[in-house]
């Protein structure tokens, strides 16, 4: 059973790390850090091969994959990670919807032998199972979130913003 433990700070003292936490979870290394700035579109589609022509690349075609910084979350959800200074696509009237959420969310790195063990603390999947390539949207204890596996040691964690606090602390809590 996971065992979740109560946060050392108060809800109004939390803010996002500013530089990363790196030490040691279960015994095995860790790092928690901010993910790089990038253009982050909500995609939805019912013909994906429409969507894949205004975002100009290949869709993944399995849920719960990602693939060139498209994740695919449902049959018509797709979520884009794409290099900051990418320009939000023109659907040139096609029947796509092509939001920017850059400024709804935020990303976080987990890397290393112990990246498995952090999350697990309060996420239910099955992280030591997730080869790279996949992505899902799942929970840590209460919040929302998507995991990206990268690596078998590197995640990639998208939360919205006004959690992102909350869930650094979570996080970084379980980090010695």
């Amino acid at each position: 059973m996971v065992e979740i433990a109560p946060l050392t700070v108060a809800g109004i003292d939390l803010a996002t790390g500013t530089t990363p936490r790196a030490g040691h979870v279960d015994g095995k290394p860790v790092t928690l850090a901010n993910a790089a700035s990038q253009v982050r579109l909500s995609l939805r589609a019912r013909d994906s091969a429409l969507l894949a022509g205004a975002l100009g690349r290949a869709l993944p075609d399995r849920i719960g994959s990602h693939a060139d910084g498209v994740a695919r979350l449902g049959p018509d959800e797709w979520y884009a990670l794409l290099p900051e200074g990418t320009p939000v696509p023109d659907a040139g009237g096609q029947p796509v919807s092509v939001v920017d959420v850059s400024s709804r969310a935020v990303g976080f790195t987990v890397i290393g032998p112990g990246a498995v063990a952090a999350l697990t603390r309060g996420c239910p999947l099955d992280l030591a199972q997730f080869t790279p390539g996949r992505a899902t949207r799942t929970l840590f204890e209460t919040v929302e979130i998507q995991i990206w596996t990268l690596a078998p040691d590197e995640f990639h964690i998208e939360v919205w913003r006004s959690f992102a606090p909350w869930l650094w602390h979570a996080i970084a809590e379980g980090i010695v």
